[in-house]
C-alpha cells in the first residue's frame, strides 16, 4: 500500500513539472524549425562553396583538393570566431541543427567549452575541456573509420 502511494506522489510531481516546463519553455513549431535549419545550413554550405570556387578560379597553381582544404580551414576559423564573439549561439538558437551539422558546428563545439573554462587555466581549463563535447564524436568517427578500413582491406 505504501509503495502505491509513493508512485502516485511521484506521478503528481512529474505532472507538476511537466506543467511547469510547458509554461517556461518556448514553443517551437517543427515545420518552421525545419525550414530555418534548412535555410541556415544551406547558407553555410553556400558560403563554403563560393569560397571554394573563388579560390580554385583565382589562385594560380591551386588544385581543387587544396582549395577544399583551405575552405574547410576557413569555415572552421569562421565558426570559432563567431563563437568567440558570441554570435554563433544566436545562430544556433535560430537555426538549430542547421548550425550544428556543418563543420562550423564542430568548431563551435570545440570552442564553447574552451571559452567557458578559460578561468581554470590554459591546461586544466582550455585544453582539457576543449574536447568535452567533441571528444566522443571524434572517437566514434575514428573507430568507425578504422573498422571500415579493416573491412575494406580484407575485401
Amino acid at each position: 500500500m505504501e509503495v502505491k502511494a509513493e508512485k502516485k506522489n511521484v506521478k503528481i510531481k512529474n505532472a507538476g513539472y511537466d506543467n511547469y516546463l510547458k509554461k517556461v519553455l518556448p514553443r517551437s513549431e517543427p515545420i518552421v524549425s525545419l525550414i530555418f535549419a534548412f535555410l541556415v545550413g544551406g547558407l553555410i554550405c553556400l558560403i563554403g562553396q563560393v569560397i571554394l570556387d573563388l579560390l580554385y578560379r583565382f589562385v594560380p597553381d591551386l588544385t581543387y583538393k587544396n582549395a577544399g582544404d583551405i575552405t574547410v580551414s576557413f569555415l572552421i576559423f569562421l565558426g570559432s570566431f563567431l563563437t568567440a564573439i558570441g554570435v554563433y549561439d544566436d545562430i544556433g538558437k535560430f537555426a538549430g541543427a542547421g548550425s550544428i551539422v556543418p563543420i562550423t558546428g564542430f568548431a563551435n563545439s570545440m570552442v564553447s567549452p574552451a571559452i567557458e573554462f578559460k578561468t581554470e587555466g590554459w591546461v586544466y581549463g582550455v585544453q582539457s575541456k576543449m574536447f568535452v563535447i567533441a571528444g566522443p564524436i571524434l572517437v566514434s568517427g575514428i573507430v568507425a573509420a578504422c573498422i571500415v578500413g579493416v573491412i575494406y582491406f580484407i575485401i
